[in-house]
């Protein structure tokens, strides 16, 4: 066994080696043929969301010419919010029941949504509450995220564990590149593309990456029902037991009791989720009206150019993880989160504006008579093939907040993109080692649900603050938040160790 934990810690990412015992080999192949579905589950999971991101605003814009920036952020946050009140649930299901039962209804909602939110469009009237709602059940689909988790730490050994979270983190970024990067090859059907009459479909840049991500759902569904078996091992790797799906088979494995999980390492742990989940949730939020706004990008370019972006910052990620699995090995989990969060500060900090350069004002090309002008810019914005581009005129804080210059965001897009998968994986690692050999699914749920807290508090906090007030307070303050972070993991750095360490009294 010591072996095949050795050859577990060097495995490269999404590989596994088996074992030459063939009294073992079958059982070590079979456990990793059910990670590799979580894995996949996850990679879905993170395309269903990506696929739609950079397109949210312009399709808010369309539908519903009512919606503003500050709806945005609620249309973004009813997606964390469905997961957010999902997790819990789930997990909780996944601990007395077979796990294909949470997991084949959880991706049933979350494809179903998808189908709604490309109708969105239908309604008469409410068509933004309506694009709310499908974000929002496509969100409590994705509340299986804390399944995969709990399954791959109670599938792997305490040797095996960064490792399998690194590759389930590279195929969650996977799932960020190849989102975008089909939106982005879909943009070019157009705002129009074609009508399918016959079941009142409009086919276009908008509708098309949801029904594809429901097509991935049917896929995710057939491979949970006949591929997934669910694997338990303990912390030196040793097969427990392979559970068959019935009700009586999932049984509590553990004989601690549940008080001996440090509850201060898990509620500190839960906070440093959440917050790298609202930093993370304020980013990708701004990207869209951020680069709209600052650099005169119309509706189709901001969802083509973020979209790129965006499949860069992933290929970046895929980078950062393997680096983060080597870097774990060497020097341990919490410095690699702790450098992770100080590049994450670097990134919003270069964010700040600065210079006498200002952006562009929508109103600037326009008659100055305000009244005349209001009337044409309504009518430009909703009847005409000329799109108004640049900073509303309706946020003040254009009139004498420098631009952000394209250099900045791109050199912020590359920081953010080094810190947060970093501190993504660590976090869920330190916390699937803290809480031990016990069932994790429902405390897989409440990290989760921290986790979609902070995806629903952060589009709403920065949709706010940015239209009233600017980036500049709207940077800052999360600069501040890092920074909080950061001081918080080194008063508890001693108390995030593994239970199995914590118990033995042997700290390192």
């Amino acid at each position: 066994m010591s072996q095949l934990h050795e050859s577990d810690e060097a495995t490269p990412l999404l590989r596994d080696d088996a074992s030459s015992d063939d009294t073992q080999d079958e059982d070590y192949k079979n456990r990793w043929r059910s990670i590799r579905v979580m894995y996949f589950t996850m990679f879905l999971s993170s395309v269903g969301f990506t696929i739609v991101i950079t397109s949210l605003w312009p399709y808010l814009q369309k539908i519903d010419n009512s919606a503003n920036a500050t709806f945005l952020g609620w249309v973004v946050a009813a997606y964390s919010l469905g997961q957010m009140v999902a997790s819990p649930i789930f997990g909780l299901w996944s601990n007395y029941r077979p796990r294909r039962e949470p997991l084949v209804c959880s991706i049933f909602i979350n494809l179903s949504a998808n189908v709604y939110y490309s109708y969105a469009y239908l309604p008469a009237t409410d068509n933004k509450y309506h694009m709310l709602m499908s974000r929002a059940f496509v969100g409590f689909g994705a509340g299986n995220v804390a399944v995969v988790r709990s399954y791959v730490a109670e599938a792997t050994s305490l040797k095996e564990r960064t490792g399998a979270m690194a590759n389930m983190s590279a195929c969650q970024a996977l799932g960020f590149i190849l989102g975008p990067a089909l939106q982005a090859c879909l943009s070019f059907i157009g705002e129009h593309g074609v009508t399918i009459k016959i079941i009142d479909l409009q086919l276009n840049m908008y509708s098309a990456p949801a029904l594809l991500a429901a097509a991935f759902g049917v896929i995710n569904i057939l491979l949970v029902v006949l591929v997934l078996r669910e694997h338990i091992v303990d912390e030196d790797g040793r097969h427990v037991r392979s559970i068959n799906y019935t009700s009586e088979d999932r049984v509590d494995t553990s004989e601690e009791p549940e008080e001996t999980v440090d509850q201060i390492a898990v509620l500190t742990s839960n906070i440093l989720f959440f917050i790298v989940m609202f930093i993370f949730a304020v980013f990708e939020t701004i990207a869209t009206p951020l680069s709209m706004d600052m650099f005169a990008w119309t509706r189709k370019e901001a969802v083509l150019y973020n979209g790129i972006i965006i499949c860069c910052i992933g290929f970046e990620s895929i980078l950062v993880f393997l680096v983060v699995k080597l870097a774990s090995q060497r020097v341990g989990d919490r410095p690699v989160l702790l450098v992770g969060l100080a590049i994450i500060f670097c990134g919003f900090f270069i964010l700040l504006p600065w210079g006498n350069h200002y952006p562009k004002i929508q109103w600037a090309d326009l008659k100055n008579n305000s009244a005349v002008s209001r009337a044409f810019d309504n009518t430009v914005a909703s009847n005409s093939s000329v799109e108004p581009t640049g900073c509303p005129s309706e946020q003040t804080w254009c009139q004498y907040t420098p631009a952000i210059l394209l250099a900045q965001y791109i050199s912020a897009d590359i920081l953010i993109g080094v810190g947060y998968p970093a501190c993504n994986v660590m976090s869920y690692t330190l916390y699937s080692k803290i809480l031990g050999p016990k069932p994790q699914g429902t405390y897989m749920g409440w990290l989760t649900a921290s986790g979609s807290g902070a995806r629903t508090l952060g589009p709403v906090f920065v949709s706010q603050v940015y239209t009233m007030l600017g980036p500049r307070w709207a940077f800052s303050l999360i600069c501040g938040m890092v920074l909080g972070a950061i001081v918080l993991l080194g008063s508890a750095y001693h108390r995030l160790i593994a239970f199995s360490v914590r118990h033995s009294r042997t700290f390192n």
